[in-house]
């Protein structure tokens, strides 16, 4: 950051629509990195403002209700609250998490817009527009699915295709459906709507983005420039919704505002609720939107690109009283056990969830999502690599050298931070390997590499488990307790500057740290020092840190993920077509009927068959050998009234000869149930 350029920065995170919660996608895309730099900013004694908020206008949020049978207002109220208080419980330390139907934000968006069209920066148009062909209702991007134009997934939406990521229109979309009624056709029909003609300011852009912004991340940098390569299009700003913020002009009547004219404007208006409500801390709302010294970055996942690249730069520059985004640096997606990640489907660690799952354990999660953060490209949750990274770094390494240092010097000197003696060559070494990382670690942080960042935080507990192992001071003290005061005095110092740097990302086991410190506050300016605790000083009561995470609990993560695999597919079974017709005759030629199991048991050597004992009411027992043994045990069979086929040819099988089929049904996932009947029906009883 140019410090001698601003003297301020305001910090955005994407508004997360209140139709769900907040998943380990969204953290990793958006709020654990924005939350990281912010820490950081503040630890540097920087202004800064942090921004979130809930995006509660938009279709996603509609179709929620529709789904649950309740209002809108119910869903947004819902959702929002459990967004804002996952947030708050998992340290995302927002100055302010407002929402889009507060009465400040339907004022400022509907004023924002008015600007735009009194000063003729708004293009009206009519044209047509897809709709239902049955209820005659405009349909929203969103309500419109069909096949991806640029990768060939099913189910892209008409304004994204959430596989690739392409931004799309529904025009875009092959063989487009309405989603909520998809027997329903689409028609087009003329609507008149405003537009934001981006056209007029595409040579504009390609100066502003690709020329003077060409530290932006490569992934960022390169969609916009694939934009901005075609001929940008007007792009509407209002829609045909009963939902929204009123469109405030004359003959707009059943119109509101686009979702994304209207969601990035929440990032001021809930700038101005806070500056409201304390103007004594930070002053005015437009010192923060309109100061030229005042820096602007945007922290977003890389669906929301163009919309905070191209259109919302468009709206500020139009309007021409606001200063531009500095920086959008923007994530990849983060798959979750090789699979995408999906509100609709379920497939998700949602973060509510995860505090309820693993109490306490905010920062290893915190740890995870950096550690694997798609800042470049695609990455990948795995349950394993969490338990992995958990027990093998932070748990093996940083807790580990926390926990020795602290109890050594416990158990040597009281817990008072001993004399630093005559440094030997090894101290020295030490010393020289972590003099540096309060430049490494912002530089890093300054430039958005997190991952990298964290890292190097992470490197200053290797160095000093080198350090504890290679001096070995509980050998040391049988004949030499002046060398390990001063082994023991550089190891804590090595701590408490453990503390310092991973307090951004961290925040929960830094604040334990420095109860065991006994400090109060962290100065990231000493960073890299080794006077941080004086001789004499004393610590807190030491405890460890981090806790190994147990097989049982990923296990339970797993068999969770399992079921909601299951889950879906049940929900989303068809059954297989009908086979073609038979005529009666050839149907009557098959003797089904019922038997009664009077004994079952596994045919030895095999993994599949089971061996029946049939009253098929002939009086004599009939053997039956049928594949089910994966799907039953013998006794559960044992007394059941079952369907069979009777005049199947018998036929040999692991020397046994069946005589006969017992009748099951193959269920979605695979799995067979056999085929029982209600009642009292006599064995031998026939089926037709």
């Amino acid at each position: 950051m140019e410090e001698n350029k601003f003297k301020r920065t305001t910090v955005t995170a994407a508004l997360p629509y209140a139709n769900g919660g907040v998943h380990i996608g969204h953290l990793a895309g958006v709020y654990v990195p924005a939350d990281i730099y912010v820490r950081y900013l503040r630890l540097k004694k920087q202004e800064v403002m942090f921004i979130g908020g809930s995006d509660e206008h938009g279709v996603p949020v509609t179709i929620r209700a529709r789904k649950e049978g309740i209002t809108v207002q119910e869903v947004v109220d819902r959702y929002h609250n459990l967004i804002k208080k996952s947030f708050e419980d998992f340290g995302i330390s927002f100055d302010i998490y407002s929402r889009t139907t507060s009465k400040i934000h339907h004022k400022f968006a509907s004023d924002f817009f008015r600007t735009l069209y009194d000063k003729h920066e708004l293009v009206e148009k009519t044209e047509e527009q897809f709709c239902d062909e049955v209820t005659g209702e405009f349909l929203t991007d969103r309500n419109i699915v069909g096949t991806c134009p640029r990768c060939g997934a099913e189910g892209a939406y008409g304004d994204q295709c959430e596989k690739c990521g392409a931004t799309l229109s529904p025009e875009e979309l092959i063989n487009p459906t309405n989603k909520n009624n998809p027997g329903h056709g689409l028609v087009k029909k003329a609507t008149k709507n405003w537009y934001l003609p981006l056209n007029k300011w595409q040579d504009w852009l390609k100066q502003w983005i690709l020329e003077d912004h060409k530290e932006w991340r490569p992934n960022v940098y390169g969609q916009c420039k694939s934009w901005l390569d075609m001929d940008l299009q007007p792009r509407a700003m209002t829609r045909d919704l009963d939902w929204g913020i009123p469109v405030p002009v004359e003959g707009a009547e059943g119109k509101v505002l686009y979702v994304w004219f209207d969601a990035p404007i929440g990032y001021i208006s809930n700038t101005k609720e806070l500056c409201d409500a304390h103007p004594e801390k930070w002053g005015t709302w437009q010192t923060w939107w309109q100061d030229p010294t005042s820096r602007l970055v945007h922290f977003i996942g890389k669906d929301n690109i163009v919309f905070h690249c191209i259109v919302f730069p468009t709206m500020l520059k139009a309007h021409g009283d606001y200063i531009l985004p500095d920086n959008v640096p923007s994530n990849e997606f983060l798959n979750l056990e090789n699979d995408k990640i999906s509100t609709s489907r379920n497939w998700a660690v949602w973060l509510h969830e995860y505090l309820v799952d693993f109490p306490g354990k905010q920062d290893v999660l915190r740890y995870v999502l950096t550690a694997n953060a798609p800042e470049t490209k695609d990455n990948n949750f795995t349950w394993k690599d969490f338990q992995d990274r958990n027990n093998n770094e932070l748990v093996a390494v940083y807790g580990n050298f926390v926990n020795r240092a602290l109890q050594l010097t416990k158990k040597y000197f009281n817990g008072v931070v001993p004399e630093c003696g005559e440094l030997q060559e090894v101290d020295l070494k030490t010393i020289e390997e972590f003099k540096d990382v309060k430049q490494k670690v912002e530089a890093l942080l300054d430039t958005f590499k997190f991952r990298d960042a964290q890292k190097e935080a992470m490197n200053l507990a290797r160095i000093g488990n080198k350090y504890i192992t290679d001096c070995e001071p509980w050998h040391v003290a049988k004949t030499d307790m002046e060398r390990v005061k001063t082994i023991l005095y550089l190891s804590l110092q090595l701590v408490a500057n453990l503390e310092i740097a991973f307090e951004p990302f961290l925040p929960f086991s830094s604040a334990r740290l420095r109860e065991m410190l006994n400090i109060t506050d962290t100065d990231w300016a000493q960073l890299g020092s080794t006077e941080l605790l004086k001789p004499g000083h004393q610590l807190g009561t030491p405890a460890l840190l981090f806790e190994k995470i147990e097989d049982e609990a990923i296990e339970a993560q797993l068999k969770k993920l399992e079921d909601t695999k299951k889950a879906n597919e049940a929900a989303n079974y068809v059954a297989a077509p009908i086979k073609e017709n038979v005529d009666f005759d050839t149907f009557e030629k098959l003797d089904i009927r019922v038997g009664h199991i009077k004994d079952c048991q596994k045919v030895k050597k095999s993994k599949k068959l089971l061996q029946f004992t049939i009253d098929d009411g002939s009086g004599v027992d009939r053997t039956i050998l049928s594949g089910i043994a994966a799907y039953y045990e013998p006794e559960q069979l044992i007394g059941k009234d079952v369907l069979f086929v009777a005049n199947f040819a018998p036929r040999k099988m692991m020397g046994i000869e069946s005589q006969g089929m017992i009748l099951s049904a193959v269920n979605f996932d695979g799995t067979l149930n056999v085929t029982t009947v209600t009642g009292s029906v006599k064995p031998g009883s026939q089926v037709g």
